[in-house]
């Protein structure tokens, strides 16, 4: 296995003074997310070399994620927002070549709205609103089945968000076949576990996506976009390297389709209850280094969709450990080395009952950890708490 560290001819970050941390966090697309395996970063060195047809590769490569996963077809896209603002194009559009000129400026003849739950409304339909479309947001079946209208080209559904919204994904689901209307489930951080990556184009959705670099560990500048073939033809037509379209500025380039493909064939070849139980392990390892502060109380805890591994749950109080959990965040950021937390915004985002006044909670990442590196958290940690 190469040493890139050893064969790398100039360390640039350092170079560029930018800080590099541990990450104690997760796949956030501001930390960087995963790392790529060794694999796929060869593979994407090998493609580099060689000159090929994009569209040849797009083609070949499609029908071998839809070999691996066992759907209809398949793209690979630049990144899971990419793949949510393609799919939806695709739902207006189809294949007709006028409509890919036109949009995102929908004329009368073509459809215009997209109906969501209000409830999985989320910072990434973003995307989706690029094409030009209106959100139609409802609450229940009944809404949901009396906002349908000719101008409807796409039901959306955020999967992370099941559990609060009153349409289940298999109820979603059957009201879209029953109408007519595609489905779009974005599942873009929801695996592992490994059979996810089918799960949802069995149950029936007509769209799905997936992100390239977050659980799977391929580039972070690619994803997965699963569908019927008609709508992955559709959203190819609307993609790069077409010239007019809407998603010419979604350009992947041959490194990233290859490696994307390692990726993926790797993580399906994985042990994956070996890597759970190291990352409980992890876990274990940083929870006995808080062991002895006071009122400090830890569980393994694994989110019920999104980020579905393994996480270190930190409680106590405030007022016996003399510290709160930003305090803690900021130390372990700020000190040597420096170690990224998960942020607070999504500890409060879990479906958790909130805290008691006075009760400070946290979470801890493991599964982003690299070899030897739950110790160094667990010392810091230890360090923290200690005001050491």
């Amino acid at each position: 296995m190469p040493n890139y560290e050893r064969d790398l001819p100039r360390d640039l970050i350092t170079e560029l003074g930018v800080r590099t941390f541990i990450n104690a966090a997760g796949t956030y697309t501001v930390l960087t997310a995963s790392l790529m395996r060794p694999e796929v970063v060869a593979a994407m060195a090998a493609a580099s070399t060689r000159f090929v047809n994009i569209d040849e590769l797009q083609e070949a490569a499609g029908r071998r994620v839809a070999e691996l996963i066992g759907c209809e077809a398949a793209m690979i896209t630049s990144g899971a927002s990419a793949a949510l603002t393609l799919g939806t194009a695709a739902c207006i559009t189809g294949k007709d070549q006028d409509f890919i000129l036109r949009i995102p400026d929908l004329s009368p003849d073509m459809k215009s709205e997209v109906i969501v739950q209000r409830l999985h409304r989320y910072g990434y339909d973003h995307a989706v609103r690029n094409c030009g479309v209106k959100m139609v947001e409802v609450d229940s079946a009944a809404e949901l089945e009396a906002a349908i209208n000719e101008r409807t080209a796409m039901m959306l559904f955020f999967n992370d968000r099941e559990h609060i919204g009153q349409i289940g994904a298999e109820e979603f689901v059957s009201l879209g076949k029953k109408h007519g209307i595609p489905t779009f489930n974005d599942a873009a951080a929801d695996v592992p576990p490994t059979e996810n990556l089918s799960k949802f184009m069995k149950m029936g959705f007509d769209l799905v996506t997936f992100s390239g670099g977050k659980g799977i560990r391929g580039p972070q500048s690619a994803g997965l976009l699963l569908g019927r073939r008609g709508l992955i033809e559709a959203a190819r037509l609307n993609a790069a390297p077409n010239s007019d379209s809407i998603g010419r500025g979604f350009k992947i380039n041959k490194e990233e389709i290859i490696g994307m493909l390692v990726a993926l064939e790797k993580y399906l070849n994985r042990d994956a209850e070996a890597e759970w139980r190291e990352w409980e392990q992890r876990a274990r390892t940083i929870a006995a280094a808080v062991a002895e502060v006071e009122s400090m109380r830890t569980e393994i805890y694994v989110p019920p969709i999104a980020n579905h591994v393994p996480h270190l749950k930190l409680t106590w109080r405030k007022d016996t450990a003399g510290i709160s959990a930003e305090e803690v965040r900021e130390g372990m950021r700020n000190g040597e080395p420096s170690i990224e937390t998960t942020p607070a915004s999504t500890a409060a985002s879990l479906p958790l009952p909130t805290p008691p006044e006075g009760v400070e909670e946290m979470m801890i990442g493991v599964w982003m950890l690299q070899p030897g590196e739950a110790e160094i958290v667990a010392r810091r940690l230890h360090e923290t708490f200690s005001g050491v």
